[in-house]
């Protein structure tokens, strides 16, 4: 096999140049996929064996709710309105239980098949803001899940004449889009300091602008939670504010850094786009290659 050679074992074939063609690309992207599958799946068969505990973990926010908002007083129930709505819940959790347990697996996947086409320092900032973004996004699913309560108390107490009757499915998804919302939410400071690293916005632009971000997080925060109650705005917009002030002192020790280096480079004065001036001998015919080798 003149010409390829194997970057490692059981990885799709790569050319002298260390690229793929599109068919070998679809094929690592068809094994990749295929292996968080079958992690994704043996989530689920761990989230079906330990169902009961699961699922009152789930319901717990509910259930911590005073008996009057609750039907049935103090049995907590959940309700189902057709045959096969059991198996279905059942179905839905295991599957939710699989993705997040076997987030590690599959996030390692996608790593794996983006990586080959990254140069080393660049392979190095996506390992951190890979750990990084998993950590904020657990985080955000934390205060979520700890801000559910709250959020339920305060919608069901208008519920004074009423008897709440909740379908499970239905609370199921409240719960899982509070999540999702919250853990998506909480990247925000990891992209601010990506985009100053990346060089598009700069720490002294982020720290003058603060107060229409922190305005804007207040109405993003009201504009995306489900329940639009000031609870769980409050617990989505304070926590967010707080990661921008610590996204916005490290955008501003990266600015530092980067200013002490141009002052100490012989062309630190120089702007990104304009070229420094190349000091070549008359003598290799203007080719700065030739220098190089003399």
């Amino acid at each position: 096999m003149s010409g390829r050679r194997w970057s490692r074992r059981g990885a799709a074939p790569a050319t002298d140049a260390g690229r793929m063609t599109l068919a070998e690309h679809l094929f690592e992207l068809r094994r990749r996929l295929f292996r968080a599958m079958l992690g994704i799946v043996a989530g689920m068969v761990v989230a079906f064996v330990f169902y009961d505990p699961i699922f009152n973990f789930l319901k717990h926010p509910y259930c911590s709710l005073p008996a009057s908002n609750r039907l049935g007083g103090h049995s907590c129930t959940l309700v189902v309105t057709g045959v096969f709505d059991a198996f279905a819940v059942q179905l839905k959790v295991a599957m939710i239980v699989g993705v997040v347990l076997s987030s590690p697996l599959w996030l390692y996947q996608l790593w794996a098949f983006v990586t080959p086409g990254l140069h080393r320092h660049e392979r190095r900032w996506a390992l951190v803001f890979a750990g990084c973004s998993g950590l904020l996004f657990a985080a955000g699913s934390v205060v979520a899940y700890y801000t559910l309560g709250k959020g339920l108390a305060f919608l069901l107490s208008f519920a004074d004449q009423l008897t709440p009757l909740i379908a499970v499915d239905r609370y199921l998804s409240f719960v899982t889009t509070m999540l999702l919302i919250f853990g998506v939410s909480f990247e925000f400071p990891l992209l601010v300091v990506l985009l100053n690293l990346a060089g598009i916005v700069s720490g002294r632009r982020l720290a003058a602008a603060w107060r229409s971000i922190v305005f804007g997080i207040f109405v993003f925060a009201a504009l995306i939670t489900p329940s639009q109650d000031p609870i769980t705005l409050l617990g989505m917009a304070v926590p967010m504010v707080v990661l921008y002030g610590i996204a916005l002192a490290v955008a501003l020790g990266h600015d530092a850094r980067v200013a002490k280096r141009r002052a100490q480079s012989e062309y630190g004065q120089l702007d990104d786009d304009e070229p420094s001036a190349l000091h070549l001998d008359e003598t290799s015919g203007g080719d700065p290659g030739v220098d190089a080798l003399r």
